[in-house]
């Protein structure tokens, strides 16, 4: 079964919702930077990278290899 045929109107709703967590999440993190509390800063960091791995880890169930970037 190809990707396109394992997309539909779930598996879309399912993804928006995954990235309006993460959005909601770097939101926060932002906020925290912009206050300047270390503390809320670093939960605030935490919560964003664990709401990246959620949608990372649905693209993969679905099928989807999303290839990292080597850093410089």
């Amino acid at each position: 079964m190809t990707l396109a045929e394992v997309i539909d109107e779930h598996v879309l709703q399912r993804y928006r919702e995954l990235l309006d967590a993460e959005d909601a999440a770097f939101d926060e993190l932002e906020h925290a930077f912009e206050d300047g509390d270390r503390d809320r800063f670093n939960a605030d960091l935490t919560a964003w990278r664990q709401a990246i791995e959620r949608k990372l880890a649905y693209l993969r169930r679905l099928g989807v290899e999303v290839a990292v970037a080597a850093q410089a």
